[in-house]
């Protein structure tokens, strides 16, 4: 299946490589780097890349990319999916999925890659296994192995391993039984210059943090489960039990894990949490332009709007801004001609406001659109789609947890048009 695994940075320089098969040159890139030259934008590179005797699949994380090669056809999902596991592993072992974590810990990256593929296909890729196998690293460990030459891979094989109930390690203790769940909603839209929503849309993902000594069994039911779409899940649940009542019911792995991610894509349920008032005009033969925008609270349900920023591509024929903001600061780069305004959170009783001039090229013709706005924000204990989890039970084990959840939304891609 996957033959080998290239590692390569934003400069294009492939800093690690591992071949689970036979060799593969690194010249196979040169196809990869040509599309990434063609794409206007990092997260625009093709996904899968077809080339006379090789399907080159990559994903984008953290400022790296991870690009597979496969010399037979398969699920294209299957490689990114596992794609995706090996870099949540590195976050999970390193702390983060960067450049230098890797170079630091680069013996224990290999010993991973090693035990997440075997022969080119998938073998264990639950965290709860991994770290039975290879030991995650310390200071106190590394200075261990450098004076007795030991290295971090386990003695014994993972007690999870063999059983039906592979993602769990048996023999859990803790002194605190704790169960959290973090429910955390990204909102994509796009919206034009009138204020009408053209596209919006819900990813959403239930993240948990569970110690719980024992084996315990839980049932985690929602107030209104009907509103979720393409919903997809851990191994530890039970699909049946889902199917016909619309609860999760599994045995957790031990630790942090994704539950589940969602999708709402039906644009009535989609609340939009803020609106823009904007006003951006070019004159026809000057060299000057006008920059008015404001932000607003909308549909937030009481909830106050924080970590608020404004990104706009302005046009190349612009030299330079002069703006004055009610609240927050500006930047404006005048090489890659790009605005950001930090604007911080929305008090209601005084909107946040940038307005001014823009200067433009003198003799270069009016922009022919104006820019778009790229906004980012946070709204703390609110889940926007309106889910609401019900309850937790547990069965198996006679201790009482303590159990929390906690609900952010964010913007993803989220657009207005002007």
């Amino acid at each position: 299946m996957i033959h080998s695994l290239f590692l390569i940075n934003c400069s294009g320089d492939i800093f690690l490589e591992k071949h689970w098969k036979s060799v593969v040159s690194q010249s196979v890139c040169d196809y990869f780097f040509e599309a990434q030259e063609k794409a206007a934008d990092v997260e625009n590179v093709p996904p899968v890349i077809s080339t006379p005797h090789h399907y080159l699949i990559s994903i984008y994380r953290d400022k790296l990319f991870f690009v597979s090669v496969i010399q037979t056809e398969v699920p294209p999902l299957f490689v990114i999916e596992f794609l995706h596991r090996v870099a949540d592993t590195f976050q999970d072992y390193f702390g983060e999925c960067s450049e230098a974590a890797i170079k630091d810990n680069v013996v224990i990256v290999y010993e991973l890659l090693e035990e997440m593929l075997d022969n080119g296909f998938p073998l264990a890729t639950e965290s709860n296994i991994l770290k039975e196998l290879i030991k995650p690293p310390t200071i106190l460990r590394s200075v261990v192995n450098s004076i007795t030459g030991s290295s971090n891979v386990g003695d014994t094989l993972p007690t999870g391993q063999l059983s039906n109930i592979p993602w769990r390690r048996a023999g859990v203790k803790y002194t605190n039984n704790e169960a959290y769940f973090d429910v955390v909603e990204e909102i994509d839209a796009i919206i034009d210059k009138s204020g009408s929503t053209v596209f919006a849309e819900i990813q959403g993902v239930i993240d948990a943090c569970i110690k719980l000594s024992g084996m315990p069994d839980l049932s985690l039911s929602f107030m209104n489960p009907r509103l979720l779409d393409d919903v997809s899940f851990h191994p530890c649940i039970r699909f049946k039990r889902w199917e016909s009542e619309r609860v999760l019911s599994f045995i957790p792995p031990d630790g942090n894990f994704r539950l589940i991610s969602y999708r709402v894509s039906s644009q009535n349920l989609v609340a939009i949490p803020v609106y823009v008032k904007h006003s951006i005009c070019f004159k026809e033969n000057s060299s000057c332009g006008r920059f008015d925008i404001t932000i607003g609270p909308k549909q937030n349900m009481g909830k106050t709007i924080e970590g608020i920023t404004v990104t706009v591509h302005m046009p190349k024929v612009l030299l330079n801004m002069n703006l004055t903001p009610t609240q927050g600061s500006y930047t404006f780069d005048p090489v890659t001609k790009v605005l950001m305004w930090d604007v911080g959170k929305i008090t209601p009783q005084k909107l946040p406001n940038l307005k001014g001039l823009v200067n433009l090229q003198s003799g270069a013709p009016k922009p022919e659109e104006n820019p778009s706005l790229n906004i980012q924000f946070k709204i703390q204990q609110l889940a926007i789609s309106g889910l609401k989890v019900n309850r937790l039970d547990m069965y198996g084990e006679k201790y009482k947890p303590f159990k929390g959840v906690k609900y952010v939304t964010k913007a993803g891609k989220f657009q207005v048009r002007t």
